[in-house]
């Protein structure tokens, strides 16, 4: 009996530690935040972008003239914008611009804008030492949504297009879009370039040379192609 009552103390403190930590697993377990878990501000993810899905196609033209045709399709995507700005490259003379609404076909109004102009009108962070295309957007862009746009224009830039001895050419330009293609003038062939690309016939005989550039940097393009003996 004495023993009895010396285990009788023991085993209510066991089971007074039992009932305690059944209560203790029955609790839901406290969320804990970590600075990992935590969302940046809006201001640390950066503003939403002005533009998506682009594409280039260059046409080269007649070598004497150091000129090319550009076809640029873009997207607008800036929520609530009515107007779009396309960069006119420095070094480059732009002429015979035109802009399409993609979804309708039809022309939309635009002008030439200097960077402080293109800084007044929508564009904060225009360069000023670059002229803009500043087009007038057929409808407001709608929160997740685009206004879809072809700008077509003509450079000469005797820099990035120019003959190499009597029967060869040069297009070298860093080209900042992902998708790009670039058409040789008629009666050329491909021999050179330092971009991996597919390589396709036109319908009428041309060559175009594209590929997509996933680098954070522009695409360092240089092509050589020569022409076709006669």
């Amino acid at each position: 009996m004495r023993l009895l009552s010396l285990l009788r103390p023991l085993r209510l403190a066991l089971l007074s530690l039992g009932l305690c930590l059944l209560a203790a697993c029955g609790r839901p377990p406290r969320a804990v935040t970590t600075a990992a878990s935590v969302p940046p501000p809006a201001a640390a993810r950066g503003a939403a972008p002005r533009e998506a899905d682009e594409y280039t196609r260059y046409e080269l033209l007649d070598p004497e003239s150091a000129r090319f045709h550009i076809l640029y399709e873009v997207t607008a995507t800036e929520p609530g914008a009515t107007a779009f700005f396309n960069p006119i490259r420095k070094g480059s003379l732009a002429s015979d611009e035109s802009v399409r609404d993609q979804a309708t076909a039809q022309s939309l109004p635009f002008e030439v804008v200097s960077g402080a102009q293109a800084r007044a009108s929508g564009l904060p962070d225009a360069d000023l030492d670059t002229n803009y295309i500043r087009i007038h957007l057929p409808r407001q862009v709608p929160a997740e949504g685009g206004v879809r746009l072809l700008i077509e224009k003509t450079y000469q830039d005797a820099k990035s297009y120019f003959r190499e001895g009597a029967d060869r050419i040069v297009f070298s330009r860093p080209l900042g879009i992902r998708r790009n293609a670039i058409v040789l003038p008629l009666g050329y062939e491909l021999i050179g370039c330092n971009v991996p690309s597919q390589v396709l016939t036109e319908p009428d005989g041309r060559i175009a040379v594209s590929f997509m550039h996933t680098g954070p940097e522009p695409a360092p393009l240089v092509l050589k192609a020569r022409r076709l003996g006669k």
